[in-house]
């Protein structure tokens, strides 16, 4: 894994852009050489032009989630994500073309030819997507512990179709540990540091919870991080690889000596012109949709077209949220708070259609511009919800520090739910975006969010 910007990258997905990358590169170039006028091409021009355009499909096919791994073989899922890179990345690369200063060294066939191998590239990427990711330079891992936490963490650096890392076994942390993992690859008591090195490791997981008591040497941990070797703890592990912040190996000595959580006036001035940027001319383009979702609301079921609701936004202040109406007026005519289920029997006909694609949503928008929420962060709730889940779920009160967003890190990364469950999972994604959001995160969300809705992966 790589920080880039705040926000990890596996290694083995670097692989696959840079290569892509480069194909690209080479596909322009070679097509010059081969189609081009008969006098020698100016290469001054050529070089250049070519690498802005390799850049730029790989960065377009990035934000679309094709280099995203599929973590189930999902034929479904696989052709949605490669069908939505070529829809978009064909029409965009010809537009690319018009701009770059060839067009009389670049006749139309090389266009085509070009066109016609960028298809076939994402093609080829989507099949290799489906199979399992290894990357070269593979790092050498060592848990430390063989209890749950280390199957747990065992799990997620072995699944199939993300495999990017070899675990040359498990040190028990102490001698009256439980075993749960396979006990073959359990590895004889010593000491870390000799262990690390006659292994050849690059980086120790720590998979123990509790480290008094002479159950973990810090000693030992401190020999191995001034060897070279890198250490993580259970925190930063999932923070890296599942891009949340586990609640269950959370401790609030990490969220206020750990890295992150910062809320200055700059990040903040910088957030709040993307908003109105970004904002205004979501709004302008999606006028037409708003318009014709109204009249199909008034058709269906009359007035309101609108549904105002309070909800909690940036320090716990309440705030009105607007949304298009999806459900019918007497949804909560008993005046009690019910969560909203994927086939909720309160959903119109045109109101399932509008969630399901999040057009009921667009109102926020006005929201965004009036400064109550920003176009990405964690998703607002209800006071009556907040008051619930505050007193079940640890920190759950840390996603108010930031302003609610219309879609967020948790919408895009974990399926429809409405429980407290589910709840306490969707935090571990928000508080990963509190402790990492950028401008580059919020784009990504922004991208991600229209792969969900047009593939119809994720929340709906």
């Amino acid at each position: 894994m790589l920080k880039i910007v705040s926000h990890y990258l596996p290694t083995h997905t670097l692989q696959q852009v840079l290569f892509d990358a480069a194909m690209l590169f080479a596909i322009v170039l070679g097509a010059v050489a081969f189609q081009a006028a008969p006098d020698v091409p100016d290469w001054a021009v050529c070089v250049p032009s070519a690498l802005a355009f390799a850049a730029c499909m790989v960065a377009l096919n990035t934000a679309m989630g094709l280099y995203r791994p599929v973590y189930q073989r999902c034929h479904r899922q696989v052709f949605a994500r490669v069908g939505l890179s070529l829809v978009v990345s064909v029409p965009v690369a010809y537009v690319i073309f018009g701009l770059l200063p060839w067009a009389e060294i670049a006749p139309h066939s090389l266009q085509v030819s070009v066109l016609v191998l960028l298809c076939l590239l994402l093609l080829l990427r989507g099949l290799v997507n489906q199979r399992q990711a290894a990357g070269f330079f593979v790092p050498r891992v060592l848990i430390v512990g063989t209890g749950r936490d280390a199957m747990t963490v065992q799990r997620d650096l072995m699944r199939p179709l993300q495999r990017s890392v070899d675990v040359v076994g498990f040190l028990p942390a102490g001698a009256n540990e439980r075993v749960e993992v396979e006990p073959r690859q359990v590895l004889p008591p010593g000491s870390l540091l000799d262990v690390a090195r006659k292994l050849r490791v690059d980086e120790v997981i720590v998979a123990v919870r509790e480290r008094r008591g002479g159950v973990l040497s810090l000693r030992e941990l401190l020999d191995c991080k001034l060897a070279g070797i890198r250490i993580l703890d259970l925190s930063s592990f999932f923070e890296r690889v599942q891009g949340q912040i586990r609640l269950d190996s959370l401790r609030a000595s990490w969220l206020i000596y750990g890295d992150g959580f910062r809320q200055g006036w700059a990040r903040t001035f910088v957030k709040r012109c993307f908003d109105l940027v970004v904002g205004s001319l979501l709004l302008v383009l999606s006028l037409p949709v708003m318009i014709v979702t109204a009249i199909l609301i008034l058709l269906e079921d009359g007035a309101p077209i609108f549904y105002a609701q309070e909800r909690v936004g940036l320090g716990g202040k309440p705030f009105r949220v607007v949304k298009f109406r999806s459900m019918r007026r007497d949804a909560e005519r008993d005046g009690k708070p019910r969560w909203a289920t994927s086939n909720d029997d309160r959903v119109t006909r045109v109101g399932r259609v509008i969630r399901k694609l999040r057009i009921d949503e667009l109102p926020q928008l006005f929201n965004v511009l009036v400064g109550d929420m920003s176009l990405v962060g964690p998703r607002p709730e209800r006071p009556f919800f907040v008051d619930q889940l505050t007193q079940q779920i640890p920190f759950y009160a840390v996603r108010h520090c930031v302003k609610p967003g219309v879609t967020g890190w948790a919408q895009v990364r974990y399926q429809y739910g409405a429980s407290v469950d589910d709840a306490a999972e969707k935090l571990q994604y928000d508080l990963y975006y509190v402790k990492n959001h950028t401008l580059i995160l919020d784009t990504l969300v922004l991208f991600e969010t229209v792969r969900v809705v047009l593939t119809g992966e994720g929340a709906h």
